[in-house]
């Protein structure tokens, strides 16, 4: 198909301005070449560190090759939309153990469908210009390796922990692409800024960066809370903290993200009906009025059932509190065998913290332990994120 009846350096200069216009803080252009990433992905997925994300291992190599996935693909249009709500009280919730914490991206509307839409948009303006165009648009639906193209792109640089790094943005923010046939110039790559820092790989709870841009997502919290079917576990449940679905402590770690603007989109301010809850609230809530509260919600996919094995963990690692122990006693009576098991972990819990008579407080600037069960290390790591958070992103603590 011959594009050569239109200015290819224009068009591509008004897809960024469309696609700006339409709520998109960048816009840009690659190529489809991503045989460098072929062998680092083969490697992680031989090792297994995809768990039971078996889609992964199903697509094998199409993830690393757009024309495969799409016939006829020449480009990969990238996009980055800011996710950052106002107000995240990102170390206030950390800190209080009875509060539950929610990764921020899935507080508010699931961005699946308003970045697609979007994307569609973006597509339909670009097909008015040149007819012929063919293009679809992916948004984490599909087998795409988005952080490798939005870095071909110029959206920014793969930090250690796996994420996209920009120097105006951090990490707060949701990729899209647009596959496309139209041969336009491309954008060229950012620098990396990461340099010695290592402060993701340091800070993560369950250890689960386990080299350099290389993430076991087996230990990954945001894996054992959304993407795992069965028992969190054991190892890994006290680290899991009030954190019930997603983690967020790689990012907030990063230097970079105090540089990170608040989003645009009002979609994706918090619910209240998630925002502030205390984790007693949220395993209250049957299964109709999960669906209800999470309607249109990322959080929705995860079930009622893995919503409650979360709570439950989360509740063992809460300061004893006799409500909390009849929260827990009425989970192991209605819920299902995987909420069962995890209420009587989480009972036991309370049991040890009741006889041992600790008092888990709330992290303040002068304590020098948090009196949990976990590890002193570990103990001492969640200091030292909730300090980074108060210090360097006070706009968000």
């Amino acid at each position: 198909m011959s594009f050569a009846q239109y200015d290819l350096h224009q068009l591509a200069q008004n897809i960024k301005a469309w696609g700006e216009a339409l709520g998109f803080q960048q816009v840009g252009i690659a190529d489809i070449d991503l045989s460098r990433h072929e062998h680092k992905l083969q490697a992680w997925l031989d090792e297994g560190y995809h768990g039971q994300m078996n889609f992964m291992a199903e697509h094998g190599m199409k993830r690393a090759r757009p024309a495969e996935l799409l016939p006829g693909t020449l480009r990969v249009i990238s996009v980055r939309m800011d996710y950052l709500p106002p107000d995240a009280k990102f170390a206030q919730t950390l800190k209080n153990k009875d509060t539950a914490y929610i990764s921020r991206y899935a507080l508010g509307r699931d961005y699946h469908k308003l970045l697609r839409n979007r994307l569609k948009k973006l597509g339909e303006k670009i097909r008015s210009e040149c007819t012929t165009a063919n293009f679809r648009p992916f948004v984490d639906s599909a087998p795409v390796l988005e952080h490798a193209l939005a870095e071909k792109a110029g959206i920014g640089w793969t930090g250690k922990h796996s994420l996209t790094l920009n120097k105006e943005g951090g990490s707060w923010f949701f990729l899209g692409e647009l596959f496309i046939d139209i041969p336009l110039p491309v954008d060229e790559p950012v620098e990396e800024q990461c340099g010695s820092c290592n402060a993701c790989i340091t800070i993560c709870p369950t250890q689960a960066i386990v080299a350099p841009y290389v993430v076991d997502a087996k230990r990954c919290i945001s894996y054992l809370t959304i993407e795992l079917k069965g028992a969190i576990p054991e190892e890994f449940r006290r680290a899991l903290g009030n954190r019930i679905y997603g983690c967020d402590d790689c990012q907030l770690i990063c230097p970079w993200n105090r540089y990170a603007k608040l989003t645009k989109e009002s979609d994706f301010h918090p619910r209240d009906m998630l925002q502030d809850k205390t984790l007693a609230e949220l395993a209250y809530w049957d299964e109709s009025t999960f669906l209800k509260n999470t309607e249109g919600s990322a959080i929705r996919r995860i079930g009622h059932e893995r919503w409650q094995r979360n709570i439950a963990v989360a509740l063992g690692n809460a300061p004893y509190s006799q409500q909390i122990c009849e929260v827990l006693t009425e989970l192991e009576v209605s819920g299902t065998d995987l909420v069962k098991e995890h209420a009587q972990w989480a009972l036991k819990e309370q049991e040890t913290k009741k006889q041992l008579s600790l008092e888990v407080v709330n992290i303040s600037d002068d304590t020098d332990t948090d009196d949990s069960l976990l590890p002193k290390q570990a103990q001492r790591l969640n200091q030292r994120l909730i300090r980074s958070i108060e210090k360097g992103l006070t706009r968000d603590a």
